[in-house]
This record gives C-alpha cells, sequence and structure tokens, in this order.
C-alpha cells in the first residue's frame, strides 16, 4: 500500500502546473494515434493499394498516392489533439491548432492530387507542339500557385491574421506588373488563343499578313514560320491572334483557273467539240473533284484568241499532288487540241500595208 501511496503521490506531482499523470496520459495518446497510423498504413491502406491494382485504369492509383500521405497525417493530428487536450491547452488555441493542420492538409492533399496528373495534362495538352508543353506548364503552375496561396490565406484567417490589406497591396502590384508586362501577357494569351482555336498547327501551310510558309514552331510569346526561300519570319502571337489567318493545309481541295486560247479561225463547230470533250475528260479524271465548281465554257473573245474558261477542283491540296496532277491535265488538253483544225493562240500583232494609188498625169 505504501508503493501504491508513493506511486499516485507521484503521479501528482506538478509540472509546469500539471499533475505527471496528465503528461503521461498525454504522451501516451500521442503514442497510440502513431500506433494507429502504422496499422491503418500496413492493413488499411495495404487493401486498398491491392483493390486500385486490380483495375484497369491507373487514375484510382494516381488518386491513392497523392492521398495517402494525408490520410496518415490525419491520425498525427488527432494525436496532437488528445496531446494538447490533456495538457489543458486553451481550448480556442487548440481548436485553431487543429484546424489549421486539417486545412494544411487538405490542400496538401490538393497539391498531391495536381503532381500525379501532371504527366495526363502534358499527354492531353501538350502533344500539338512546344507551345501547347508550355501551356501545360504554363496551367500546371498556375494552379500549383493557386493551391499554395488559397492554402495560406485559410490558414492566416484561421489564426485570426486580417489579410485583406494583404491582398489590396498584390492587387496593386499585380496592376503596375501587369502595366508594364502587358505585351508580354498579350503573347502568352495570344499563344493560348491560338492552341486552344487550333488555328494551326506545325507543319501546316499559313498566311499571316505578309508572313506565309510553314509554321515551324508555337511558342508561348512568339510563333515561327518558315518561309519558303527558307527565311525565317517570327511573329508575335498577338499579332496572330488580331489578324486573319488563311491555313491553306485546312483545304480539302485544290482550285485550278486556266484559259486556254485557241487561234481565231477555229470554227464553231470545233470549239464545241474541243470544250465538250475537255469537259467530259475531267468529269470522268479520276483525281478531279466532281461537284457543282466544275465549269467549262467558251465565254470570251480576247484580242488574239477564242478564249475558253476553265475552273474546278482536284482532290487534294497538296502541292506536290495538286502540280502532278495538273500536269497531267494539261497534257490531256493538248492531246485534245491536237486531234482538231486547231491550234492554240499566242499574242501576235497582223500589220497591213496598204498600196497608194497612182493618178495618171495628163
Amino acid at each position: 500500500m505504501n508503493y501504491l501511496h508513493k506511486f499516485i503521490d507521484f503521479l501528482d506531482i506538478q509540472i509546469l502546473s500539471l499533475p505527471l499523470y496528465k503528461i503521461f496520459i498525454a504522451f501516451f495518446m500521442l503514442f497510440l494515434f502513431l500506433v494507429f497510423r502504422k496499422a491503418f498504413t500496413i492493413y488499411i491502406l495495404k487493401f486498398f493499394k491491392m483493390l486500385t491494382k486490380k483495375t484497369k485504369t491507373d487514375i484510382d492509383d494516381k488518386i491513392f498516392n497523392a492521398i495517402k500521405e494525408p490520410l496518415k497525417f490525419l491520425f498525427i493530428v488527432g494525436g496532437i489533439y488528445f496531446f494538447c487536450y490533456f495538457l489543458e491547452i486553451d481550448g480556442e488555441v487548440l481548436t485553431h491548432i487543429v484546424k489549421g493542420l486539417l486545412i494544411f492538409d487538405m490542400f496538401w492533399a490538393l497539391f498531391n492530387v495536381i503532381n500525379a496528373f501532371e504527366d495526363k495534362v502534358y499527354r492531353f495538352i501538350g502533344k500539338y507542339g512546344r507551345a501547347s508543353r508550355e501551356m501545360a506548364s504554363f496551367i500546371i503552375k498556375i494552379t500549383k500557385v493557386l493551391i499554395v496561396s488559397l492554402g495560406v490565406i485559410a490558414l492566416l484567417q484561421e489564426f485570426g491574421i486580417n489579410v485583406t490589406g494583404f491582398l489590396a497591396s498584390l492587387g496593386l502590384g499585380g496592376l503596375a506588373f501587369a502595366l508594364a508586362a502587358k505585351d508580354t501577357a498579350a503573347n502568352i494569351f495570344g499563344g493560348i488563343a491560338i492552341l486552344t482555336d487550333n488555328i494551326f498547327k506545325i507543319g501546316e501551310w499559313v498566311k499571316v499578313g505578309n508572313a506565309e510558309g510553314t509554321v515551324e514552331d508555337i511558342g508561348m510569346r512568339t510563333t515561327k514560320i518558315r518561309a519558303f526561300d527558307k527565311r525565317l519570319i517570327i511573329v508575335p502571337n498577338s499579332i496572330i491572334a488580331n489578324s486573319n489567318v488563311e491555313n491553306f493545309s485546312r483545304r480539302e481541295k485544290r482550285r485550278v483557273v486556266m484559259r486556254i486560247g485557241l487561234i481565231y479561225n477555229t470554227s464553231v463547230d470545233v470549239i464545241k467539240d474541243v470544250v465538250e470533250e475537255i469537259r467530259n475528260m475531267l468529269l470522268n479524271h479520276p483525281e478531279v473533284a466532281k461537284d457543282e465548281s466544275l465549269l467549262i465554257y467558251f465565254d470570251e473573245y480576247e484580242d488574239s484568241s477564242l478564249s475558253i474558261f476553265c475552273y474546278f477542283f482536284t482532290d487534294t491540296a497538296e502541292w506536290k499532288e495538286y502540280l502532278r496532277i495538273k500536269e497531267d491535265i494539261n497534257l490531256k488538253i493538248k492531246e485534245i487540241i491536237e486531234k482538231y483544225p486547231t491550234d492554240f493562240a499566242f499574242p501576235s500583232n497582223s500589220v497591213y500595208f496598204e498600196t497608194p494609188l497612182r493618178l495618171n498625169n495628163k
């Protein structure tokens, strides 16, 4: 009994105005929650990890890996709560501590989720060239900064720190920065507009103002266009976003407009036959688009020829294929003309000399 009384007296010893037994209980509760955390990791989390591996998608694996550490941290929060409770820390202070830790845990989980899906964002957005990869990186960084900023603001608010003045100063600073970097910002948002509106892609033939050529690179600030004479033209994205852009690579067909001039002594019957045969040749050509836009007519008397107007489309927009088809059509037209008593006209002038009348002298 003496030993029991001595032990009870020992537990009643005051340390910093707290009985020793409460300090023991506080540390025991903290230790107990650490044990619970270890058991949770070994059994519960291991079970859920096994379930996620059995699914075909990796989304649940990414989410699990993102939130497992924040989930384990909840046991530490519980241990800290009971530790502080038995140490008789002021209730309001304890509430702020626990809420602050829970806010930290929540934003930690969100930040981890963003990190986990970062590669999917790159694959989804970053498949159209360097600019889209830069935009994916820009979106990820902005999202992370936003999450961290909101987390810090929430923590400050929880601990009673007024952040209104701080946010107002950030707003003024942001305004000054925006005014100083408005051109850069305009180019960045122009690059985002190019990608989101899918105006063009790398490798396409475009014309922006006086710049014409193949798109070589799309950056966040500028777009590089390789002209057909191999010059490199660098165009700010803000100009592209506010200009008319001609994307020739998006054409499914390519137009052919030509005039065939016959000599003036060609008879009406021959003109009719030539026009009809050219029209039939184009209608039956396997690489000419068959629609209402195929127009073959004798429509004009020119200075040196009887002009036949030809208007049609090839079924490809590729430059090399277009030239091959056009060559084939030109050869077939020449074969048709050579079958008839006519010929191609060319610019010419006729000069007539008039012999003056001689008067007989009387």
